[in-house]
């Protein structure tokens, strides 16, 4: 968990910005952090980071063309230590928020780092949304906070109060995989995620209008502002094909692996709602363009060491993330000896 006083200290320091830079998770939780944030002081620019796995020295330009007086980092669990270093050479502080499991950097020079997982007295996992709706706490946006907690696989606390505030987008819920894929808020979360798989213009169109956004309504409005809708309306067709297919193939035994190829990758998207539907099962969807395929993976049970110990068997893999959440790249030529290994991991737990 983090602390009262730590939720406090981001809470002081996104007051005090000005002129913030906010650099988020190319997903749903780090895009609804953003959100929440920049929502509470109705100012600063956001971008989604899509390097992966770290946010790289590319994103640079944005501390030059922005010159913000503070940046927040928001559910990147790796940070270019090169980046950081451009950072301190501008003065510039640094509020990075994660919640991956993953060793803290070394250098924290300049560096707010907080994490629920490196506290030694009450470790947790939620999501970065969730931080951000404790240190933001707008009514308004609870509906946000939920979409993004549910996104990460999270049922926050506060799900009656949003039942009694939006009765026709939410109910009461079991766990989080249910809100997610039988609610109307859960249905929200996917539009986000679609939304973001899109050139980078568009992006920052449906960016603006999500930071204006009065109510889940206004996400189902058909409207000319409202790309983040059409760009969900284009790529459903194609994820409803995907999923479907997915489904058709699943053994009765082993692993469940499914692999598709195009000009899209979904692999996170796919491996979350088979889980949903088959969350006795250990899922592992892979996507191919070209030389590079991009994995995830999903289970009940833990699968991080066996599939990090699996990267590491394979030059030019990268990867990491949750206990039983874990995205991967590797050389395309490598994914059938990826399975191998991780298979055979699984087996020595």
């Amino acid at each position: 968990m983090l602390t009262p006083e730590q939720i406090s200290s981001i809470r002081e320091r996104l007051l005090e910005s000005q002129n913030p830079l906010f650099l988020f998770d190319n997903d749903t939780d780090g895009l609804v952090s953003f959100l929440l944030l920049r929502r509470f002081i109705d100012r600063g620019k956001g971008f989604p980071v899509k390097s992966f796995p770290e946010l790289n020295t590319t994103y640079s330009r944005k501390l030059d063309e922005f010159n913000p007086d503070c940046l927040f980092i928001l559910d990147k669990a790796l940070v270019s230590p090169d980046f950081l270093d451009m950072a301190r050479q501008k003065n510039i502080p640094v509020v990075w928020i994660d919640h991956h499991d993953v060793t803290p950097p070394s250098n924290l020079e300049g560096v707010e780092y907080y994490n629920p997982l490196q506290n030694s007295k009450n470790p947790s996992s939620e999501p970065t949304t969730y931080w951000c709706w404790l240190v933001t706490k707008r009514k308004e946006d609870m509906w946000l906070a939920m979409v993004g907690c549910l996104a990460d696989a999270y049922l926050p606390d506060f799900s009656s109060d949003l039942h009694a505030q939006y009765p026709d987008y939410w109910r009461e819920v079991s766990n989080a995989s249910e809100g997610r894929y039988k609610t109307q808020i859960g249905k929200i979360g996917m539009i986000f995620s679609f939304g973001l798989k899109d050139k980078t213009t568009n992006v920052i169109s449906s960016i603006k209008f999500l930071c204006a956004v009065k109510s889940p309504s206004d996400v189902f409005q058909e409207s000319g502002a409202n790309t983040v809708l059409d760009r969900y309306s284009f790529i459903n067709g194609k994820y409803q094909q995907l999923i479907s297919k997915a489904k058709s193939s699943v053994p009765e035994d082993g692993i469940v692996y499914f692999q598709y190829g195009g000009d899209m990758s979904m692999s996170a998207d796919i491996s979350d709602e088979l889980f949903h539907h088959f969350p006795d099962k250990v899922i592992l969807v892979c996507y191919i363009m070209g030389a590079k395929a991009n994995i995830s993976i999903r289970s009940k049970t833990a699968v991080l060491k066996a599939a990090t110990d699996a990267i590491k068997e394979i030059d030019g893999a990268t990867g990491g993330g949750h206990k039983n959440a874990v995205g991967s790249s590797m050389p395309a030529e490598d994914v059938l000896r990826f399975k191998k290994l991780f298979a055979e991991n699984l087996k020595k737990k």
